[in-house]
């Protein structure tokens, strides 16, 4: 059979088309086996909210992900239809999202009857905090984060515009900015009672409410580093007995391929001398 130019130029158009559909499939299946592996191995439900958003665009345009509705919507419905009795492993790599989205979400954790314990490979920010801290346990790599969960008002804290408002004269300030602040004050207080509710069955009252308001008030900024240490300082239940399986996990969910890579190395265990051991060969 004879291929002319044009047969051949078609042909490498329609492999194109079709590889990145069956890269797709090839890594759901991988994802997928890791994920029943790990839910036979510990016995739970496991459920994966992972927001890669570093290096996503379109056109050349930032796309940032976020927890959203939609995101609320397929882990309440993973929720439903998990028994009472059996536990339940959530893995977390975000930077946060909308507040009712992240709300409803940890609601539902809390009110989950069997355990719930929440997976930090890396870091989980702002919502992501507020779901780690309505779970029964926090398992966090020993480099992993989690972040304050101060209400944001469009490009400004909340708590900094309670304070400008506090600390001017009233009649100098803008009515705009007049709004902005009591809706700011509205927000913390309603965070901060909600922060208060999830920590309620895991401390005594009064440390519950000082550490509501630690996280909720602006101690520190949106995008502070809050370390495993600092966690358990506070009387949170952390550890760091990551199961490899969600490192593993955390591989097939690469970044876009749109850039070159910024970090590379030989992705196999090494001796105390330097060189890859007999598992990595």
């Amino acid at each position: 059979m004879n291929f002319g130019l044009l047969d051949i130029i078609w042909f490498i158009f329609i492999l194109s088309a079709l590889f990145p559909m069956l890269q797709r499939q090839a890594l759901q299946k991988q994802r997928l086996r890791i994920l029943h592996r790990l839910e036979r191995r510990r016995g739970t439900r496991v459920i994966v909210l992972i927001h890669r958003q570093e290096a996503l665009s379109f056109l050349g345009v930032p796309i940032f992900r976020f927890i959203d509705i939609n995101d609320s919507e397929e882990v309440l419905r993973a929720i439903r239809l998990t028994p009472d009795d059996m536990p339940i492993d959530l893995v977390l790599h975000t930077p946060g999202g909308l507040v009712l989205a992240t709300e409803q979400i940890a609601s539902a954790i809390k009110r989950h009857p069997g355990k719930v314990t929440v997976f930090v490979p890396h870091y989980a920010m702002s919502g992501g905090t507020l779901l780690a801290l309505a779970a029964d346990e926090i398992v966090m790599d020993e480099n992993a984060v989690l972040g304050p969960v101060d209400p944001q008002l469009g490009e400004y804290p909340a708590a900094s515009l309670v304070k400008v408002v506090r600390e001017k004269d009233r009649n100098r300030v803008e009515d705009r900015t007049l709004i902005l602040a009591d809706v700011a004050e509205k927000a913390i207080g309603q965070m901060r009672s909600f922060v208060q509710e999830l920590l309620e069955d895991k401390m005594p009252e009064e440390k519950a409410r000082e550490l509501a308001a630690l996280l909720s008030e602006g101690t520190w900024t949106h995008d502070y580093p809050i370390k495993c240490g600092d966690l358990k300082r506070m009387g949170l239940k952390v550890s760091n007995q990551m199961p490899p399986e969600i490192y593993a996990l955390m591989r097939l969910y690469p970044q876009s391929g749109q850039r070159r890579p910024s970090v590379q190395y030989i992705p196999v265990p090494y001796d105390h001398e330097g060189g890859p051991n007999d598992r990595g060969k």
